[in-house]
């Protein structure tokens, strides 16, 4: 025992590392109890996760039809990657395609959207392509997409003729149609000042530097530098547009892959038997808004496969141009299939390449701690 008491005089060890689940226990937590809340709100109001109607709407061949456009989306998703990378590394194709529908489901799967960070972890190169750099080029993506979609968003809100009178909430659920249709217009303004904001940072960095340490200098010098060479890490990954070549391609691959979405909302809501008051058929410009509230909604980070999140989303966009009666019934099949038409792809398609170890031979279990290391990294550059 006395032994024990006296004190060594060798240098202690290192505590363990904590595990992923450890370091991120608060936003597991978090994470389950927003995915609570929603299930709870939509059951509350009356929202099944599984369809009131039965399948006897459906016209089944919609259904390989619309994850046929899940396919070529994704493919277009993956591949346009390739020209923001292409200033740093060059990824041959199959190797980008397995990355990214590898990383896809990891953005489906984890909470918070820690998944953003499997991308970078999978295909950055050392010596060639650092994770920052890889990081940057997501960062640009996501703010080209959200301004894009934003963009669509706004003009259906505007030019797409709603039910009138306008419900005032979603279905049953204690959620403002005027309200969701403010946020719409607010998402453009948000991914509009991203975008500027990075837009600076690359084209005018020295000025935008300065400007931060005379803005946010006057609080905390420190803050300032620390805020101004993060914005201008990720501000790198503007560099396709310092090239028509890298550019053009990819606003058209951008767009492609947008349309072919909203083109396979619009063929299964069809098939699901969604229909206006007088009988007509869903509109593509319906479709185009219903998939911009969808991106609205899963703005909000938290529960792993959106759940709840997803199906708020696109029942938030049949309020505004399909009777009630129909958003619950012939509305509730189509969320339903949708979404299990994502998730069963995403997944699936991911495990294929998991499977066949294309993403540097890693396991499914190896994700989790890809994308600690990818934090760990992010977070000491």
């Amino acid at each position: 025992m006395a032994a024990a008491e006296t004190p060594s005089l060798l240098p202690s060890e290192p505590p363990p590392h904590e595990g992923f689940f450890s370091r991120n226990a608060g936003k597991l937590v978090a994470s389950a109890i927003i995915t609570t809340a929603m299930v709870a709100m939509l059951r509350k109001g009356g929202l099944a996760f599984t369809p009131e109607a039965g399948f006897g709407s459906l016209k089944v061949w919609t259904l390989p039809a619309y994850v046929a456009t899940l396919a070529v989306m994704s493919w277009f998703r993956a591949t346009r990657w390739r020209f923001l990378l292409r200033s740093f590394a060059t990824i041959p194709m199959r190797r980008l395609v397995a990355v990214s529908w590898i990383g896809f489901a990891a953005i489906l799967l984890m909470p918070f959207r820690l998944g953003e960070l499997v991308r970078p972890y999978l295909v950055r190169k050392k010596g060639e392509l650092s994770l920052t750099s890889a990081t940057s080029t997501i960062v640009a993506e996501r703010v080209v997409d959200g301004l894009f979609l934003s963009v669509m968003l706004a003009f259906a809100l505007v030019t797409v003729p709603t039910v009138t009178p306008l419900p005032e909430t979603v279905v049953s659920l204690p959620v403002s149609v005027a309200k969701v249709r403010q946020a719409g217009y607010g998402m453009l303004g948000v991914f509009t000042a991203a975008f500027i904001t990075i837009a600076v940072f690359y084209f005018a960095r020295a000025w935008a530097i300065r400007m931060s340490r005379l803005v946010i200098g006057v609080v905390s010098p420190k803050l300032a530098d620390k805020l101004a060479a993060t914005a201008a890490k990720l501000a790198d990954g503007l560099h396709f547009l310092g090239s028509w070549r890298d550019a053009g391609p990819f606003l058209l691959e951008t767009t492609v892959y947008w349309v072919i979405n909203a083109l396979g909302m619009w063929l299964l809501a069809w098939g699901c038997g969604v229909v206006h008051a007088d009988g007509s058929a869903p509109t593509f410009g319906e479709a185009c808004a219903m998939m911009g509230l969808l991106g609205v909604t899963i703005l909000v980070p938290g529960p792993p496969g959106l759940l709840g999140v997803f199906q708020l989303g696109v029942y938030a966009g049949m309020t505004m141009y399909y009777p009630t009666d129909v958003v619950r019934a012939q509305g509730s099949l189509y969320v339903f299939l949708m979404y299990l038409c994502q998730v069963v792809w995403t997944v699936g398609s991911a495990g294929f390449f998991v499977a066949r170890g294309e993403a540097r031979g890693m396991r499914a279990d190896d994700l989790v701690g890809g994308a600690e290391e990818a934090v760990l990294e992010a977070r000491a550059s």
